[in-house]
């Protein structure tokens, strides 16, 4: 499914404002299309790579959808293609209001994924963005230094939280409602 959509987000700081943006979808992302749609852009290009989950009850069990976007930044000025996939997982989580085990998971995954792409970034801008905020008034908090940690020492860089996570905590969200169907009134380009 190839659509092209216009992404708003107020905390990218113009990064991806109203930009044009192409949303891949597959049942399961397909690493090797994506490592050569990288491959096909210049140096310039950005790599945002992120993930968001939510919980939900079916059959009176708690499971998750754990969306993965990974955004490509064109020429970092040009627009955006965006890759993705959601998979649900039984969530564990005693207390909704400290998901740990959830958004732990959402790290290892996102984690994961830029392993699996390392061998195609090379030398470009990349970002590990996280769906948690640093706020002790935040649910999420919870794990801030455990995630934080875990991405400095898997992937060698320094993850971006809340506020300043877009890819995790607006494309994700964008990515699912889109692939979902749910997304209404959106502008296609």
């Amino acid at each position: 499914m190839e659509k092209t959509w216009h992404l708003h987000d107020p905390h990218s700081h113009g990064l991806l404002q109203a930009v044009n943006t192409h949303m891949h979808s597959p049942s399961e992302l397909d690493i090797p299309a994506v490592a050569r749609f990288i491959a096909a852009q210049s140096p310039a290009t950005k790599i945002y790579i992120g993930a968001d989950s939510c919980r939900l009850l079916e059959s009176q069990v708690w499971h998750a959808d754990y969306t993965l976007v990974i955004v490509v930044h064109i020429d970092g000025n040009r627009g955006c293609k965006l890759f993705g996939e959601t998979s649900r997982e039984r969530d564990f989580d005693q207390r909704a209001d400290r998901p740990h085990l959830r958004l732990m998971n959402e790290v290892y995954k996102v984690a994961d994924l830029y392993l699996r792409l390392s061998h195609s970034i090379a030398e470009r801008e990349v970002e590990v963005h996280l769906d948690i905020n640093p706020d002790p008034a935040a649910g999420s908090s919870c794990v801030i230094q455990q995630a934080v940690g875990y991405i400095r020492g898997v992937c060698n860089l320094s993850p971006r939280v809340k506020p300043h996570a877009f890819a995790a905590s607006c494309a994700a969200d964008r990515y699912k409602e889109i692939a979902s169907g749910l997304a209404p009134r959106l502008r296609a380009a």
